[in-house]
C-alpha cells in the first residue's frame, strides 16, 4: 500500500468486460513513546516499502493504465491522490493532462516526494503541476474547494487490513465535486480453502518439540495470526465465492464492519488445513473496466494472499460443502489491526465440525 494521508467529469460508456492486468500474484521501526497510528506513519518513511510497491508490476502498471487510458477523464480537471506516498501516481495523472493534482500524505516520505516530482519537472519534462501537502487527510486543508477525481492504493492485506480506506472515504466526502470519480471504485473480497498440511505442520507443530520442550503458548499465538504468502493455486481445494462487494463512491465506514455467510464446495476428495482469503479491485469508470487481481491463480503481488490455519483439518470428499460465517472488525485498541472470527459447520462422509475460529490480523 502506498501509505496513509491521515486520520468532474462524467465517463465514457463502460467495455462489458473488464480487462486483467499482470495475470495472476513494511518496515520501520517503533519510537519508545510512539502511539500504533506512529508507527504506522513512520513504516512508510522507509524507502524499502515503496521500493516493494513499486516494484509490484501489476498494481503499479494497473494503476498507470487506469489513467493512461483515460486521459479524457484526467485531462483538464483537479486531481486528488490520497496517501500519495512517492508520489507516482500524482505524476501518472499529472503526464495524463490534469490542469491540478494534489498529494496528501502524513509520512516522511513527502519530503523525498517533493524532491522526485521537482527532478522530474526540470528534467523530464512533466507539467508543473503537482502540490504536495503534509499531514493528515482528516486535518489538512486543501488549496482547493472541490476535486474531480480521487485515486488512492489504499488496499491492505484481506483488503481492510491499516483501514485506509477510511481516509478514502473522509476525502470522498469533504472534497469530491458531484459527479467525481474515485480510481479505483469497486472491490471484492473472496475466501475458498486449501490444502496445506506440510506448511502447517512446519509452522504450526514445530512448537510442540523445541529443542526437548513444549512452547504451546506460542502455539496458540501462530493459530491466531493468519499468514500473508503467496499461495500456489494447486492447494485450493474448494471453489472461492465472494464474501463481500463495496462501491468506494457510495459505502460507509460502517460498511467496512461486516458479517458474511458462505458455502464453499470441494472440488475434490481432500484435506482442507486453511481458508484462504484475497481481493480484486475494479477500475469501472475506466473506458474499458480494469481489474486488479490478488488471487491465488494470478501472477502475485505484494499484498499475497491471507491465510487462516484451521486447528484440526477437514477430510473432505468431491462435492461435499463446507458452510461458514465470517466476522470482520476493526480492532478497538488500534483500528488498522482487524479481528477476524470463523464459524466453520461441516457434515461430511469422513469429518464432522462446527467451531468457531478468532483470528487477529496485526
Amino acid at each position: 500500500m502506498e501509505s496513509s494521508g491521515g486520520d468532474g467529469a462524467a465517463p465514457e460508456p463502460m467495455a462489458t468486460e473488464p480487462s486483467v492486468i499482470g495475470g495472476s500474484s513494511s518496515g520501520g521501526s517503533k519510537t519508545t513513546d510512539g502511539t500504533s497510528a506512529d508507527y504506522y506513519f513512520n513504516s512508510y518513511a522507509h524507502f524499502g516499502i515503496h521500493e516493494e510497491m513499486l516494484k509490484d508490476t501489476v498494481r503499479t502498471k494497473t494503476y498507470m493504465k487506469s489513467i493512461y487510458d483515460n486521459k479524457h477523464l484526467f485531462r483538464d480537471n483537479v486531481v486528488l491522490d490520497v496517501g500519495c506516498g512517492t508520489g507516482i501516481l500524482c505524476m501518472f495523472a499529472a503526464k495524463a493532462g490534469a490542469k491540478q493534482v494534489i498529494g496528501v500524505d502524513c509520512s516522511d516520505i513527502i519530503e523525498q516526494s517533493k524532491k522526485i516530482v521537482a527532478q522530474n519537472v526540470a528534467e523530464t519534462g512533466l507539467p508543473d503541476v503537482i502540490t504536495l501537502v503534509k499531514g493528515k487527510m482528516e486535518d489538512v486543508v486543501l488549496p482547493v474547494e472541490q476535486v474531480d477525481i480521487i485515486i488512492s492504493e489504499w488496499m491492505g492485506y484481506f483488503l481492510f487490513y491499516e483501514s485506509m480506506l477510511d481516509t478514502v472515504l473522509v476525502a470522498r466526502d469533504k472534497y469530491l465535486a458531484p459527479g467525481g470519480l474515485v480510481f479505483p471504485d469497486k472491490a471484492t473480497l473472496y475466501i475458498s480453502a486449501i490444502e496445506d498440511g506440510d506448511y502447517k505442520a512446519e509452522k504450526m507443530d514445530w512448537w510442540d518439540d523445541v529443542y526437548g520442550f513444549k512452547m504451546s503458548a506460542l502455539k496458540e499465538l501462530a493459530y491466531v495470526e493468519p499468514i500473508v504468502d503467496v499461495v500456489d493455486p494447486r492447494q485450493v481445494v474448494t471453489d472461492a465465492v465472494p464474501i463481500l462487494t463495496i462501491d468506494v463512491q457510495t459505502c460507509t465506514v460502517a460498511d467496512l464492519d461486516f458479517t458474511a455467510k458462505f458455502e464453499l464446495t470441494s472440488q475434490y476428495n481432500d484435506h482442507v488445513h486453511a481458508f484462504l482469503g484475497y481481493f480484486d479491485t475494479v477500475f469501472s469508470h475506466s473506458h474499458r473496466p480494469l481489474v486488479l487481481p490478488t488471487g491465488p491463480e494470478h501472477k502475485s503481488t505484494h499484498w499475497k494472499q491471507t491465510v487462516f490455519y484451521l486447528r484440526d483439518p477437514i477430510t473432505c470428499k468431491e462435492g461435499e460443502k463446507i458452510s461458514g460465517e465470517l466476522r470482520c472488525s476493526p480492532n478497538k485498541d488500534n483500528h488498522r489491526d482487524l479481528d477476524i472470527d470463523i464459524a466453520v459447520n461441516f457434515d461430511g462422509v469422513h469429518t464432522k465440525m462446527d467451531v468457531k475460529h478468532e483470528y487477529k490480523l496485526r
